[in-house]
Protein backbone atom coordinates (compact mmCIF):
# COMPACT_ATOMS: atom_id res chain seq x y z
CA UNK A 1 0.00 0.00 0.00
CA UNK A 2 2.82 2.25 0.17
CA UNK A 3 2.83 2.69 -3.37
CA UNK A 4 -0.25 3.74 -3.47
CA UNK A 5 -0.33 6.23 -0.96
CA UNK A 6 2.58 7.79 -2.79
CA UNK A 7 0.27 7.78 -5.83
CA UNK A 8 -2.53 9.79 -3.80
CA UNK A 9 0.04 12.87 -3.48
CA UNK A 10 0.27 13.80 -7.01
CA UNK A 11 -2.51 15.17 -9.47
CA UNK A 12 -4.27 12.19 -11.27
CA UNK A 13 -6.41 12.31 -14.68
CA UNK A 14 -9.76 10.70 -13.83
CA UNK A 15 -9.28 7.27 -15.40
CA UNK A 16 -6.08 7.28 -13.26
CA UNK A 17 -7.70 7.44 -10.23
CA UNK A 18 -10.78 5.22 -11.28
CA UNK A 19 -7.93 2.88 -12.15
CA UNK A 20 -5.83 3.32 -8.84
CA UNK A 21 -9.25 3.05 -6.98
CA UNK A 22 -10.00 -0.19 -9.06
CA UNK A 23 -6.15 -1.71 -7.76
CA UNK A 24 -6.50 -0.77 -3.99
CA UNK A 25 -9.95 -1.86 -3.67
CA UNK A 26 -8.65 -5.60 -5.25
CA UNK A 27 -5.36 -5.23 -3.24
CA UNK A 28 -7.27 -4.68 0.11
CA UNK A 29 -9.80 -6.89 -0.37
CA UNK A 30 -6.67 -9.80 -1.10
CA UNK A 31 -4.75 -8.96 2.07
CA UNK A 32 -8.51 -9.11 4.31
CA UNK A 33 -7.61 -12.42 6.75
CA UNK A 34 -10.66 -13.21 7.32
CA UNK A 35 -11.37 -13.26 3.59
CA UNK A 36 -8.26 -15.24 2.63
CA UNK A 37 -8.92 -17.43 5.15
CA UNK A 38 -12.49 -18.21 3.95
CA UNK A 39 -11.70 -18.78 0.10
CA UNK A 40 -8.52 -20.48 0.33
CA UNK A 41 -11.35 -23.53 1.73
CA UNK A 42 -13.62 -22.40 -1.10
CA UNK A 43 -11.48 -22.83 -3.48
CA UNK A 44 -10.16 -26.35 -2.63
CA UNK A 45 -13.99 -27.49 -2.65
CA UNK A 46 -14.86 -25.27 -5.70
CA UNK A 47 -11.75 -27.28 -7.54
CA UNK A 48 -12.73 -30.74 -6.54
CA UNK A 49 -16.03 -30.39 -7.65
CA UNK A 50 -15.17 -28.58 -10.69
CA UNK A 51 -12.93 -31.91 -11.48
CA UNK A 52 -15.61 -34.04 -10.74
CA UNK A 53 -17.68 -31.72 -13.12
CA UNK A 54 -15.26 -32.39 -16.34
CA UNK A 55 -14.86 -35.60 -15.88
CA UNK A 56 -18.43 -36.44 -16.34
CA UNK A 57 -18.39 -34.28 -19.28
CA UNK A 58 -15.40 -35.64 -20.90
CA UNK A 59 -13.11 -32.43 -20.20
CA UNK A 60 -9.99 -32.66 -18.59
CA UNK A 61 -8.25 -30.09 -16.08
CA UNK A 62 -4.53 -29.96 -16.71
CA UNK A 63 -3.48 -29.31 -13.35
CA UNK A 64 -4.73 -27.32 -10.48
CA UNK A 65 -3.28 -24.37 -11.75
CA UNK A 66 -4.39 -24.78 -15.14
CA UNK A 67 -7.58 -23.57 -17.29
CA UNK A 68 -10.51 -25.76 -17.71
CA UNK A 69 -11.57 -25.88 -21.70
CA UNK A 70 -12.97 -22.54 -22.69
CA UNK A 71 -16.88 -22.87 -22.94
CA UNK A 72 -19.15 -21.85 -25.98
CA UNK A 73 -20.10 -17.78 -25.75
CA UNK A 74 -23.47 -17.89 -24.28
CA UNK A 75 -26.26 -15.55 -24.07
CA UNK A 76 -29.01 -14.62 -21.80
CA UNK A 77 -31.62 -17.50 -22.42
CA UNK A 78 -28.44 -20.17 -21.75
CA UNK A 79 -28.70 -22.39 -18.97
CA UNK A 80 -26.56 -21.47 -16.23
CA UNK A 81 -22.61 -23.02 -15.93
CA UNK A 82 -21.88 -26.10 -13.39
CA UNK A 83 -21.79 -25.57 -10.30
CA UNK A 84 -18.35 -25.71 -8.45
CA UNK A 85 -16.48 -23.54 -11.36
CA UNK A 86 -12.83 -22.82 -9.88
CA UNK A 87 -13.19 -19.77 -12.04
CA UNK A 88 -16.36 -18.47 -11.30
CA UNK A 89 -17.43 -15.94 -9.11
CA UNK A 90 -19.99 -13.32 -7.73
CA UNK A 91 -20.40 -9.49 -7.38
CA UNK A 92 -23.01 -7.95 -4.92
CA UNK A 93 -23.64 -4.07 -4.99
CA UNK A 94 -24.55 -3.12 -1.56
CA UNK A 95 -26.69 -0.42 -1.45
CA UNK A 96 -30.55 -0.89 -2.52
CA UNK A 97 -29.42 -4.58 -4.46
CA UNK A 98 -28.26 -6.26 -1.17
CA UNK A 99 -29.11 -3.52 1.56
CA UNK A 100 -32.20 -1.56 1.82
CA UNK A 101 -31.03 1.99 1.29
CA UNK A 102 -27.39 3.00 1.52
CA UNK A 103 -24.89 1.48 3.98
CA UNK A 104 -22.91 5.14 4.00
CA UNK A 105 -25.62 7.01 5.03
CA UNK A 106 -26.59 4.11 7.95
CA UNK A 107 -22.93 4.56 8.99
CA UNK A 108 -23.37 8.64 8.86
CA UNK A 109 -25.95 8.00 11.35
CA UNK A 110 -24.36 5.48 13.61
CA UNK A 111 -21.36 8.08 13.36
CA UNK A 112 -24.10 10.44 14.65
CA UNK A 113 -25.35 8.93 17.52
CA UNK A 114 -21.27 8.54 18.86
CA UNK A 115 -20.71 12.13 18.42
CA UNK A 116 -19.22 12.53 15.39
CA UNK A 117 -21.61 14.73 13.55
CA UNK A 118 -23.40 17.67 14.01
CA UNK A 119 -27.27 18.05 14.18
CA UNK A 120 -27.33 19.57 10.77
CA UNK A 121 -25.08 17.00 9.52
CA UNK A 122 -27.58 14.69 10.35
CA UNK A 123 -30.74 16.68 9.05
CA UNK A 124 -28.90 16.02 5.95
CA UNK A 125 -27.91 12.84 6.09
CA UNK A 126 -31.72 11.79 6.56
CA UNK A 127 -32.50 14.43 3.86
CA UNK A 128 -30.21 12.08 1.38
CA UNK A 129 -31.18 9.15 2.53
CA UNK A 130 -35.14 9.70 1.98
CA UNK A 131 -34.06 11.13 -1.76
CA UNK A 132 -32.07 7.62 -2.20
CA UNK A 133 -35.25 5.31 -1.34
CA UNK A 134 -37.39 7.56 -2.97
CA UNK A 135 -35.87 7.86 -6.92
CA UNK A 136 -34.13 4.41 -6.08
CA UNK A 137 -30.80 6.07 -7.28
CA UNK A 138 -27.73 7.57 -6.13
CA UNK A 139 -27.09 11.59 -6.68
CA UNK A 140 -23.51 12.06 -7.37
CA UNK A 141 -24.00 15.71 -5.27
CA UNK A 142 -24.96 13.75 -2.52
CA UNK A 143 -22.12 10.66 -2.68
CA UNK A 144 -19.60 13.72 -2.66
CA UNK A 145 -20.72 15.09 0.31
CA UNK A 146 -21.38 12.32 2.18
CA UNK A 147 -17.64 11.50 1.28
CA UNK A 148 -16.16 14.49 1.87
CA UNK A 149 -17.67 14.68 5.61
CA UNK A 150 -16.48 11.18 6.07
CA UNK A 151 -13.15 11.87 5.39
CA UNK A 152 -13.10 15.02 7.52
CA UNK A 153 -14.46 13.03 10.88
CA UNK A 154 -11.93 10.03 9.86
CA UNK A 155 -8.85 11.85 9.92
CA UNK A 156 -6.58 11.43 12.44
CA UNK A 157 -8.63 8.71 13.75
CA UNK A 158 -7.45 4.66 14.38
CA UNK A 159 -8.70 2.15 11.52
CA UNK A 160 -9.67 -0.24 14.41
CA UNK A 161 -11.40 2.12 16.29
CA UNK A 162 -13.42 2.60 13.34
CA UNK A 163 -13.92 -1.01 12.70
CA UNK A 164 -15.30 -1.59 16.16
CA UNK A 165 -17.35 1.37 15.41
CA UNK A 166 -18.98 -0.79 12.07
CA UNK A 167 -19.87 -3.48 13.65
CA UNK A 168 -21.94 -1.75 16.04
CA UNK A 169 -23.71 0.18 13.44
CA UNK A 170 -24.33 -3.14 11.97
CA UNK A 171 -25.81 -4.99 14.73
CA UNK A 172 -27.51 -1.62 15.57
CA UNK A 173 -29.18 -0.33 11.87
CA UNK A 174 -27.67 -2.62 8.84
CA UNK A 175 -28.48 -6.14 9.99
CA UNK A 176 -32.35 -5.83 9.41
CA UNK A 177 -31.71 -3.84 6.12
CA UNK A 178 -30.55 -6.69 4.19
CA UNK A 179 -32.90 -7.72 1.32
CA UNK A 180 -33.88 -11.42 2.17
CA UNK A 181 -34.29 -12.42 -1.51
CA UNK A 182 -30.51 -10.90 -2.09
CA UNK A 183 -29.18 -12.63 0.65
CA UNK A 184 -30.77 -15.43 -0.34
CA UNK A 185 -29.00 -15.67 -3.66
CA UNK A 186 -25.68 -15.13 -2.23
CA UNK A 187 -25.85 -17.90 -0.02
CA UNK A 188 -26.78 -19.94 -3.22
CA UNK A 189 -23.33 -19.20 -5.02
CA UNK A 190 -21.71 -19.77 -1.63
CA UNK A 191 -23.02 -23.46 -1.61
CA UNK A 192 -22.67 -23.74 -5.08
CA UNK A 193 -19.07 -22.95 -3.97
CA UNK A 194 -18.66 -20.22 -5.54
CA UNK A 195 -16.79 -17.14 -4.14
CA UNK A 196 -19.50 -14.02 -3.60
CA UNK A 197 -17.85 -10.50 -3.31
CA UNK A 198 -19.82 -7.55 -2.28
CA UNK A 199 -18.93 -4.16 -4.32
CA UNK A 200 -19.55 -1.09 -2.87
CA UNK A 201 -18.77 2.59 -2.48
CA UNK A 202 -18.85 2.10 1.00
CA UNK A 203 -15.34 2.47 3.26
CA UNK A 204 -13.86 -0.91 2.90
CA UNK A 205 -13.82 -1.33 6.64
CA UNK A 206 -17.71 -1.25 6.67
CA UNK A 207 -17.88 -3.13 3.63
CA UNK A 208 -16.01 -5.51 5.14
CA UNK A 209 -17.67 -6.23 8.10
CA UNK A 210 -21.29 -6.17 6.11
CA UNK A 211 -19.59 -9.49 4.20
CA UNK A 212 -18.23 -11.27 6.73
CA UNK A 213 -21.84 -10.76 8.22
CA UNK A 214 -23.66 -12.14 5.43
CA UNK A 215 -21.04 -15.07 5.17
CA UNK A 216 -19.52 -13.78 1.76
CA UNK A 217 -15.72 -13.83 0.85
CA UNK A 218 -15.25 -10.61 0.80
CA UNK A 219 -15.29 -7.01 0.16
CA UNK A 220 -14.55 -4.43 -2.51
CA UNK A 221 -14.70 -0.86 -1.00
CA UNK A 222 -13.53 2.24 -1.05
CA UNK A 223 -9.76 2.52 0.13
CA UNK A 224 -9.02 5.76 2.31
CA UNK A 225 -5.71 6.24 2.86
CA UNK A 226 -3.51 5.50 5.72
CA UNK A 227 -0.51 5.86 7.98
CA UNK A 228 0.79 3.65 10.45
CA UNK A 229 -2.98 3.08 11.22
CA UNK A 230 -3.78 6.80 11.38
CA UNK A 231 -6.52 7.81 8.38
CA UNK A 232 -4.67 10.63 7.03
CA UNK A 233 -8.17 12.10 5.24
CA UNK A 234 -7.51 11.18 1.56
CA UNK A 235 -8.84 8.51 -0.59
CA UNK A 236 -6.38 5.97 -2.26
CA UNK A 237 -7.73 7.23 -6.27
CA UNK A 238 -11.63 8.01 -5.95
CA UNK A 239 -14.62 6.00 -4.40
CA UNK A 240 -15.77 2.83 -5.85
CA UNK A 241 -18.65 4.01 -8.03
CA UNK A 242 -19.33 3.62 -11.29
CA UNK A 243 -16.53 2.73 -13.47
CA UNK A 244 -14.38 2.57 -10.54
CA UNK A 245 -16.45 -0.67 -9.43
CA UNK A 246 -15.61 -2.56 -12.91
CA UNK A 247 -11.97 -1.43 -12.34
CA UNK A 248 -11.96 -3.43 -8.91
CA UNK A 249 -13.47 -6.24 -10.08
CA UNK A 250 -11.29 -6.87 -13.32
CA UNK A 251 -8.11 -6.22 -10.94
CA UNK A 252 -9.64 -9.10 -8.48
CA UNK A 253 -10.21 -11.65 -11.38
CA UNK A 254 -7.05 -10.99 -12.70
CA UNK A 255 -5.26 -11.38 -8.86
CA UNK A 256 -7.31 -14.42 -8.21
CA UNK A 257 -7.60 -16.21 -11.74
CA UNK A 258 -11.23 -15.90 -12.29
CA UNK A 259 -12.70 -15.85 -15.84
CA UNK A 260 -15.24 -12.64 -16.15
CA UNK A 261 -17.40 -14.51 -18.54
CA UNK A 262 -17.89 -17.16 -16.30
CA UNK A 263 -18.77 -14.84 -13.50
CA UNK A 264 -22.37 -13.06 -12.25
CA UNK A 265 -22.78 -9.33 -11.11
CA UNK A 266 -25.73 -7.91 -9.49
CA UNK A 267 -26.83 -4.38 -9.07
CA UNK A 268 -29.44 -1.70 -8.56
CA UNK A 269 -28.29 1.21 -10.56
CA UNK A 270 -27.00 2.39 -13.91
CA UNK A 271 -24.19 3.51 -12.21
CA UNK A 272 -23.44 -0.12 -12.05
CA UNK A 273 -23.28 -0.88 -15.98
CA UNK A 274 -19.77 -1.00 -16.79
CA UNK A 275 -19.85 -3.70 -14.03
CA UNK A 276 -22.56 -5.58 -15.08
CA UNK A 277 -21.15 -5.34 -18.80
CA UNK A 278 -17.54 -7.24 -17.98
CA UNK A 279 -19.81 -10.62 -16.63
CA UNK A 280 -21.19 -13.27 -18.46
CA UNK A 281 -24.55 -13.27 -15.98
CA UNK A 282 -25.53 -9.76 -15.38
CA UNK A 283 -28.65 -9.73 -12.95
CA UNK A 284 -30.66 -6.42 -12.42
CA UNK A 285 -32.20 -6.57 -8.48
CA UNK A 286 -34.47 -3.46 -7.75
CA UNK A 287 -33.58 -1.75 -10.71
CA UNK A 288 -33.96 2.27 -10.99
CA UNK A 289 -35.80 3.38 -14.65
CA UNK A 290 -32.30 3.29 -16.67
CA UNK A 291 -31.19 0.25 -15.77
CA UNK A 292 -34.53 -1.48 -16.23
CA UNK A 293 -34.01 0.28 -19.38
CA UNK A 294 -30.97 -0.57 -20.50
CA UNK A 295 -31.62 -4.39 -19.00
CA UNK A 296 -34.88 -4.74 -21.62
CA UNK A 297 -32.32 -3.56 -24.47
CA UNK A 298 -29.61 -6.60 -23.38
CA UNK A 299 -32.28 -9.67 -22.18
CA UNK A 300 -30.95 -9.11 -18.47
CA UNK A 301 -32.35 -10.95 -15.82
CA UNK A 302 -34.59 -8.47 -13.87
CA UNK A 303 -35.63 -9.09 -10.30
CA UNK A 304 -37.86 -6.87 -8.05
CA UNK A 305 -37.85 -7.37 -4.76
CA UNK A 306 -39.81 -4.13 -3.63
CA UNK A 307 -43.28 -4.97 -4.16
CA UNK A 308 -43.09 -8.63 -4.89
CA UNK A 309 -43.55 -8.21 -8.61
CA UNK A 310 -41.16 -9.68 -11.56
CA UNK A 311 -39.99 -7.08 -13.77
CA UNK A 312 -38.70 -9.85 -16.53
CA UNK A 313 -38.80 -13.64 -16.03
CA UNK A 314 -35.49 -14.77 -14.04
CA UNK A 315 -33.25 -17.85 -14.48
CA UNK A 316 -32.13 -18.67 -11.22
CA UNK A 317 -28.01 -17.02 -11.27
CA UNK A 318 -25.13 -18.53 -12.74
CA UNK A 319 -24.17 -20.59 -9.52
CA UNK A 320 -26.83 -22.06 -8.58
CA UNK A 321 -28.16 -24.21 -11.58
CA UNK A 322 -31.88 -24.89 -9.97
CA UNK A 323 -33.68 -23.52 -12.91
CA UNK A 324 -35.99 -20.65 -13.19
CA UNK A 325 -38.24 -19.65 -10.45
CA UNK A 326 -40.82 -16.87 -10.09
CA UNK A 327 -40.14 -13.44 -9.06
CA UNK A 328 -40.42 -11.91 -5.58
CA UNK A 329 -38.72 -12.17 -2.15
CA UNK A 330 -40.79 -15.60 -1.38
CA UNK A 331 -39.62 -17.38 -4.06
CA UNK A 332 -35.82 -16.84 -3.29
CA UNK A 333 -36.05 -17.89 0.13
CA UNK A 334 -38.03 -20.61 -0.89
CA UNK A 335 -35.92 -22.12 -3.09
CA UNK A 336 -32.97 -21.60 -0.48
CA UNK A 337 -34.74 -23.04 2.28
CA UNK A 338 -35.92 -26.09 0.02
CA UNK A 339 -31.86 -26.22 -0.52
CA UNK A 340 -31.16 -26.50 2.97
Amino acid sequence: MAVLRRLTRRKRSVTERTVLAGEAAAHAAQTDPAARADQAARIGSAEAEAGVQARRRGLHLRDRGGRAERPAPRTPGDAPPATGDPRAAAFFDCDNTLLQGAAVFYLGLGLYKRQFFTHRDVARFVWQQAWFRLHGTEDPAHMADAQDTALGIVEGKRVEDLEVICEEIFEEVMADKVWPGTRALVQMHLEAGQRAWLVTAAPVEAARIIARRLGMTGALGTVAETVDGVYTGRLVGEPLHGPAKAAAVRALARREGLELERCAAYSDSSNDIPMLSLVGYPYVINPDNALRRHARAEGWRVRDFRTGRKAARVGIPAAAGLGAAAGGTAAALALYRRRR
